[in-house]
């Protein structure tokens, strides 16, 4: 497993639509073997950041395509220090 960093850009993102796509991949994220650990956002800039552990970005993409779609725009591996 590693840790990974998505970044989204969505003009117009509510803090309420974010936590209820994180719901979602929480629902989702065990199919694919991935732990959706942590989101931020920042609505002002459209913004969204989420920190997965994943066997793999395409694995962590996978759950974001099957529960809401909003596949993110880059996905950063990284190491937490």
């Amino acid at each position: 497993m590693a840790l990974f960093m998505d970044t989204h850009d969505l003009p117009g993102v509510t803090a309420d639509a974010v936590a209820e796509a994180h719901r979602k991949d929480l629902e989702v994220q065990q199919r694919h073997g991935v732990d959706y650990l942590n989101y931020w956002v920042d609505p002002a800039a459209g913004k969204v950041f989420c920190l997965v552990d994943a066997p793999s970005a395409e694995a962590a993409a996978q759950v974001h395509r099957e529960a809401h779609g909003l596949v993110a725009d880059t996905i950063f591996q990284v190491e937490q220090g």
